[in-house]
């Protein structure tokens, strides 16, 4: 056409950016995120690795992802990529129209200068996006007790029900699949840095309105923090939380009664980003980690939602550069009972940390819709664990702390599974087990 390239590379950007903010919109439609579903599993299947990190590296990402010109690597993949991931919507925008603007000249130098102009450009691509990628990798030390293992200072009930903390919804991210029983979201909560946290501790959500049968505010609802004290971005000033939404199937009906649905589960999974969230705490020291001895083995066991501190435990002794990780010696063991496949909760990330760490972590499934239990029932939680019965016994003699958290029908099986090798060993189940309590290796968040 011969036109100048001062003229087409502006069209060329602004054509590529055009439908990327209806498009980050348009999929918050359930409807039509359905019938994209091929499309969005092709570029979540591509763009897996962009949401890790702090936001400074989830930015270097998605715009070197987006501006490397390769089939299936533009604009349109990195934003179904960046919201499937749950990045936050300006960081997801500002690295997509980097990336374009990259793109575009690095083709630019191919039609001006030839390869060399093109291997020239990339290399400044690359450069720029490695010192972003390199500012996010700062150790995630700046958080720790001194040592890092005192817990004199753990912070308690910092906000109260009357003068409640109000964070900022960053993302909301559906973390099932089509066939999981029920929704379970993982939110993201902005905090400034200003509602610090440990490990296992839990925050409480006042959602908005008030109650119908009396006009007050409706009660605090506690859920566990799913991610670590340094948040899922690595900064120190976010948090994570792990929500089942809850809903009452009628009968009469033959659908979901809305009347009847959970009021804080249905307000956080339908929050989107700069939602504003009225929340307590932190509460509770029950499931902290004892880090003082790094030997420590941990059996964690969980049931849905219960997995939430676990992510936190993990993510600390695993993925993060803590003082705890460095320090780290044991083994940690995640027990996890859903219904199916689909409603496993971030398997991912357990499986990452697997196959880098075989000897430090074990995973256990029970999957009660799709396994079967050794008298032939269904696959509960408490059978999975059964099977290594003698193993769990033999590892909370010789000092390893065991944490429950989820559904409290788990724990008769348990204790039952529990007392029977005792009594084969000879030993006295009730006095054994208030050794482990008195010696705080037993940790039990249930309801």
């Amino acid at each position: 056409m011969g036109l100048p390239l001062t003229t087409v590379l502006p069209i060329c950007i602004l054509g590529n950016m055009a439908p990327i903010l209806p498009i980050l919109l348009l999929l918050r439609n359930e409807s039509l995120k359905k019938l994209m579903s091929p499309i969005l599993k092709r570029a979540e299947a591509k763009t897996s690795e962009l949401g890790i990190g702090s936001l400074q590296r989830q930015w270097a990402s998605l715009a070197a992802f987006v501006g490397i010109p390769l089939p299936g690597t533009g604009a349109w993949t990195g934003a179904m990529g960046a919201f499937l991931l749950g990045m936050p919507t300006v960081v997801a925008l500002s690295a997509i129209f980097s990336g374009v603007v990259a793109a575009g000249g690095i083709v630019s130098a191919i039609t001006l200068a030839g390869k060399k102009g093109g291997i020239a450009a990339l290399a400044a691509l690359f450069v720029l996006t490695s010192i972003e990628f390199l500012k996010g990798d700062k150790k995630q030390d700046f958080l720790e007790a001194d040592p890092y293992w005192d817990q004199s200072e753990v912070p308690v009930n910092v906000y109260k029900n009357k003068a409640p903390f109000t964070g900022k919804v960053v993302s909301t991210k559906r973390i099932v699949g089509p066939k999981a029983t029920g929704e379970t979201c993982h939110i993201v909560i902005d905090h400034n840095g200003d509602f610090p946290y440990w490990e296992g501790q839990s925050w409480g959500v006042i959602p908005p309105g008030n109650r119908e049968k009396d006009g007050k505010p409706h009660s605090v609802r506690l859920y566990s923090i799913a991610s670590s004290r340094y948040g899922d971005d690595m900064t120190g000033k976010t948090g994570s939380l792990c929500v089942r939404r809850a809903t009452y199937w009628c009968p009469e009906l033959k659908a979901d009664d809305p009347a009847k649905k959970g009021i804080c589960s249905n307000f956080l999974c339908d929050t989107e980003p700069g939602a504003e969230v009225q929340m307590t705490g932190p509460a509770g020291k029950v499931m902290l980690m004892p880090e003082e001895d790094p030997a420590t083995d941990y059996i964690m066991v969980a049931t849905g939602t219960g997995i939430a501190p676990y992510r936190g435990f993990i993510r600390r002794l695993f993925v993060e550069e803590t003082p705890a990780a460095a320090a780290y010696k044991g083994q940690a063991w995640l027990f996890l009972g859903v219904a199916n496949s689909d409603a496993l909760l971030y398997d991912d990330e357990w499986q990452e940390v697997k196959e880098k760490y075989p000897e430090q972590f074990r995973l256990d499934y029970a999957l009660s819709r799709e396994q079967t239990n050794t008298k032939g029932g269904k696959m509960y939680i408490q059978d999975k664990v059964e099977e290594y019965s003698d193993e769990i016994f033999t590892k909370l003699e010789n000092g390893a702390h065991i944490y429950f958290c989820g559904l409290k029908g788990m724990m008769p099986g348990i204790q039952d599974m529990l007392k029977s090798v005792a009594e084969k060993k000879g030993i006295e189940y009730d006095e054994w087990l208030k050794g482990l309590k008195a010696k705080k290796q037993w940790h039990v968040e249930v309801y």
